[in-house]
C-alpha cells in the first residue's frame, strides 16, 4: 500500500512539474501602421494584419531610431491599437 501511495505521489508531483515547464505564450505583436505592444494571444480581426514576433523581440529593437514602430504599454482587456487608438473587441 506504501508503494502504492509513494508511486501516486511521485506520478502527481511529476505531472505538476511538467505542466509549470510549459513555455507562456507571449508576443510582441505590431501592425501596418507601425503600433506595436504586447500581448498573449494571437486576436484574428477581419481585414487587419498583424506581425507577431517572439516575446524577447522588444529588447531587441532600438525604438528611439525606429521610426516606422511606436510602442504602446499594456492596455487591459481583448483589441488591438489602430493609429494610436485602443480598439476593443
Amino acid at each position: 500500500m506504501k508503494l502504492k501511495s509513494f508511486l501516486l505521489a511521485g506520478g502527481l508531483c511529476l505531472g505538476g512539474l511538467i505542466a509549470l515547464a510549459a513555455p507562456a505564450s507571449a508576443y510582441v505583436v505590431c501592425n501596418r501602421t507601425g503600433d506595436c505592444w504586447h500581448t498573449d494571444r494571437r486576436e484574428h480581426v477581419p481585414g487587419v494584419t498583424f506581425r507577431y514576433h517572439p516575446d524577447d523581440w522588444y529588447f531587441h529593437r532600438d525604438w528611439d531610431r525606429d521610426r516606422d514602430d511606436h510602442w504602446h504599454g499594456y492596455h487591459t482587456g481583448r483589441g488591438y491599437w489602430r493609429g494610436g487608438v485602443w480598439i476593443t473587441l
